[in-house]
């Protein structure tokens, strides 16, 4: 019998839904791992449910960072889907190899003796069925893996290339902050960064250079901020960050030494080094504020800093 210890997790922060989520994420991968083992066993089945307890007891409050990246550590879904894409193509190879066998077979049987015309036909009208049913199964699962990509980008709170969180979970964590009639309206400060010239360098060097600006971005970001901070890819070259317990002074310190770290910190690609820049508008939350509103004045203040020449911080002002 389990020890009921284990599961120390404060339930009265934590929302029903994201237990909910969990549970259900735990069971899904739990039986996919069984089913791509030939011969699961108990001790496997014990040595996930552990990892999986270890991984419930270290979230213990609501914050976004804890909550989602818990889920994505149970799904590891891209890489179940990759497992499952190669399994199939292994399956269907190796029945495109039974029918490549059995059409030698045939044609050194023809060899051997008088040609039964008749008995021919049948044989490759078989071989044919087979091949058109391996086919079709292979064009089913190929539909379903590309579902299932689909169904992971539409439902995850991560970007897949910058592994930051994406817009859907900037709307409802701010939807959230501004709900929230508790929280000091002056500590609290949202960023619109914007890579700059973004279009003329993938014009230049490609879209994989542009793929990895990006990312370059992102970990900068990752690095700089604190872990409380949050951010987003709003969109295209566009993060949002949400900076939480810091004065209109820090927080445009904070700011322009990201500038700083984005320009001074080339990317070689191809062998060329090639200079980035960005420009950042700031705003900080106000009393009766909604997601939109709030954003709405931090890309104002942007719209400044581009038109002011880039590279440049730019503060909401109203």
């Amino acid at each position: 019998m389990y020890n009921a210890t284990y599961f120390s997790v404060d339930y009265t922060i934590m929302q029903k839904s994201d237990l909910k989520a969990l549970v259900e994420q735990i069971y899904e991968n739990l039986l996919e791992r069984i089913d791509g083992e030939e011969e699961a066993s108990k001790e496997q089945v014990v040595s996930y449910l552990r990892d999986a307890i270890d991984i419930v007891t270290n979230i213990n409050d609501r914050d976004l960072d804890t909550i989602e990246h818990a889920k994505e550590s149970f799904k590891n879904s891209y890489k179940e889907i990759v497992k499952e894409s190669l399994n199939s193509y292994k399956n269907t190879n190796d029945k495109f190899g039974e029918l490549t066998k059995l059409n030698k077979d045939t044609i050194e049987k023809c060899n051997e003796q008088h040609i039964d015309l008749n008995a021919l036909s049948e044989k490759f009208n078989d071989i044919h069925t087979h091949m058109s049913d391996e086919v079709r199964k292979a064009n089913l699962v190929i539909t379903e893996l590309h579902q299932k990509v689909k169904i992971l980008e539409e439902t995850s709170n991560l970007d897949p290339l910058t592994k930051v969180f994406n817009r859907r979970s900037l709307s409802s964590y701010l939807q959230e902050v501004c709900s929230n009639k508790s929280l000091p309206y002056d500590d609290l400060h949202v960023m619109m960064l914007d890579i700059d010239n973004f279009k003329s360098i993938n014009d230049k060097y490609g879209h994989i250079a542009g793929d990895k600006i990006l990312i370059f971005i992102s970990n900068i970001l990752r690095k700089t901020l604190r872990d409380g901070d949050k951010i987003f890819r709003y969109g295209g070259e566009e993060f949002t960050i949400v900076i939480n317990r810091n004065s209109d002074d820090q927080c445009e310190q904070i700011a322009n030494r990201l500038l700083h770290l984005i320009s001074s910190n080339n990317l070689i690609y191809m062998g060329e080094r090639i200079s980035v820049t960005a420009s950042i508008g700031v705003t900080k939350l106000k009393e009766h504020d909604t997601p939109d509103s709030l954003l709405s004045r931090a890309d104002k203040a942007l719209y400044v800093s581009k038109k002011s020449g880039k590279n440049m911080v730019s503060k909401d002002c109203n």
